[in-house]
């Protein structure tokens, strides 16, 4: 009998998190719902008990290093093992409505914030989880990156958030050359433009879109890629 592999999912509660949940449960996978505020959470892993699954749910909010180590911890008590991470929790502080910021106006503050949800907090959970999956032989690890962080493709417009999506790719390639051969994957992908709180209403994709490759990647075969980015389950380019 294959064994039942346990993920844990950042800023879950909804959007592109809560639909990575939903296709892991449905895949027989046991989701934690990683949450900053735990209400939130709850009332998310209600909506899906609705749907006859059944999510676990921890207080975790990629901000404060404090909230991440017991986080994990928590999560680990409950299952004793960590499987997969998925590091979906981001920010987009000067995307549409923030006034179009340049590299010359952006103010800083803006930049520290959004590097410390999209880059800091994403290293912070690597760090807290790894040792889990070395302990156990495996492990999937997930960065929901962007396009906006390609960096073949950079454009204009949106510096702090392009910036650290750049930065959360380097830290896959980083980490997926330290890992190298082996059951343990680190992979980064592009959701595209999704109809979420972030993404907005003029989005052109669908949660469900957005989620299939990161929950692809979540599951990996042992002859899967590693240190790779992708949208739509095909490689695209740093």
């Amino acid at each position: 009998m294959a064994e039942t592999r346990i993920a844990l999912v950042t800023g879950a509660n909804r959007g592109i998190g809560l639909e990575i949940v939903r296709q892991l449960g449905r895949l027989g996978i046991v989701p934690i719902i990683g949450s900053r505020d735990l209400e939130n959470g709850k009332r998310a892993a209600q909506q899906l008990a609705s749907e006859g699954l059944e999510p676990a749910v921890v207080r975790l909010d990629v901000d404060d290093p404090q909230s991440i180590i017991d986080g994990v911890a928590e999560a680990h008590s409950l299952f004793g093992r960590i499987d997969i991470l998925i590091n979906n929790a981001g920010v987009a502080l000067d995307g549409p409505g923030s006034g179009a910021p340049t590299v010359e106006t952006v103010a800083l503050p803006v930049v520290e914030k959004t590097f410390r949800t999209n880059v800091i907090g994403p290293l912070l959970m690597i760090q807290s989880v790894l040792p889990l999956m070395k302990a156990n032989g495996y492990g999937r690890i997930v960065n929901v990156s962007s396009g906006m962080g390609q960096l073949s493709e950079m454009g204009s417009g949106n510096p702090a958030y392009r910036m650290s999506k750049a930065a959360l790719n380097a830290l896959t390639r980083t980490l997926a050359s330290e890992l190298g051969a082996g059951d343990i994957k680190v992979n980064a992908m592009c959701p595209g433009w999704v109809k979420t709180d972030m993404g907005g209403p003029d989005a052109e994709r669908t949660p469900e879109e957005g989620a299939d490759t990161a929950v692809w990647l979540a599951t990996l075969e042992e002859s899967g890629p590693n240190g790779g980015f992708f949208r739509d389950r095909k490689p695209i380019s740093w």
